[in-house]
């Protein structure tokens, strides 16, 4: 199973719920965090980073000597990444979205491959809960170039990378990888970022607020990802600050919920020194570990079968 854990709005509680989740997972587990313009799940899996790998995306350069000008790249780039200025053909690399329709559509194959670097992938384990459970934890995460617009392309490099680990056994041949799970923290709202991280997942759990910003953000989010299709479960963050209406809005959904996490100074001071909340006591511990069984138990498809659809 791929789970996606994704919000409405930023600060929802998204990576306190990814964390708590990964370390109480009793079966081998991926760690992914997909929100690759702020990645932070590593300040709290703390995670032993053995590879960085740099991800670029093509972009087309022009060879001027076989460039007709006939502007036939230009009318089809939508995001004005090529343009036609009089005679001179302009390339603007920060503003190509990797799409290839301009190396399709030239006539003389006036362009070449050139390149621009989105960002890194880094990958690694979560070695302590590795030694605690007895089952394997790679970790998976995207970090941007500064200055970068384009998230998705590297998202989906990490989300290949992880599917690389999920379908072939350990290069030592001791670790099968075979029906391991994925948790990925995603980016907060519903923009293209946060589609990308949830499209290829078997099920969504979607973290709330019961405040006003937050009830709106979170309608928000199921009028955006409801039309995939996806199982969906709550988790209601911060439960006794604000009303009720995250708790009404899944009741009049039909939506399950599947936790309640208290507003407690005590879990705020934990999660500001890095800890993780199912670390707190035995009862968060509990409450993570309802979480775990409910989302096996209410949201995890028939059709999934142990199979991994992430591209």
């Amino acid at each position: 199973m791929i789970l996606a854990i994704a919000s409405g709005k930023g600060g929802a509680g998204k990576t306190t719920v990814a964390a708590s989740l990964v370390s109480v997972w009793d079966t081998p587990c991926a760690a992914v965090d997909l929100d690759v313009e702020e990645p932070n799940l590593h300040l709290f899996l703390r995670p032993s980073l053995a590879a960085r790998t740099a991800v670029p995306l093509r972009v087309p350069v022009v060879d001027a000597t076989r460039c007709t000008r006939c502007g036939a790249c230009a009318a089809l780039c939508r995001f004005k990444a090529v343009a036609l200025l009089g005679q001179t053909l302009m390339v603007f690399p920060e503003m190509c979205h990797g799409c290839g329709g301009c190396f399709a559509v030239c006539p003389e194959q006036a362009l070449l491959e050139g390149q621009r670097e989105l960002g890194v992938l880094e990958e690694g384990r979560v070695a302590d809960l590795e030694q605690q459970s007895g089952q394997p934890r790679p970790f998976f995460m995207g970090r941007l170039r500064v200055g970068e617009a384009m998230s998705p392309p590297l998202m989906r490099a990490v989300k290949r990378r992880l599917r690389e680990v999920l379908d072939r056994p350990d290069a030592t041949g001791t670790e099968d990888h075979a029906g391991m799970d994925a948790i990925i923290d995603g980016p907060p709202g519903v923009s293209c970022p946060a589609m990308q991280a949830v499209m290829d997942s078997d099920a969504v759990l979607l973290v709330a607020e019961s405040t006003p910003f937050g009830v709106h953000d979170f309608a928000l989010a199921l009028e955006a990802f409801r039309p995939m299709g996806k199982p969906i479960g709550v988790v209601i963050n911060r439960v006794g600050l604000g009303d009720d209406s995250v708790r009404s809005l899944c009741e009049e959904k039909g939506l399950p919920i599947l936790a309640e996490i208290p507003h407690d100074r005590a879990i705020a001071e934990h999660y500001a020194k890095g800890g993780r909340v199912s670390e707190l006591s035995e009862s968060h511990a509990a409450l993570f570990r309802t979480l775990r069984d409910g989302i096996r138990s209410r949201l995890v498809p028939a059709s999934a079968g142990g199979r991994h659809v992430c591209v």
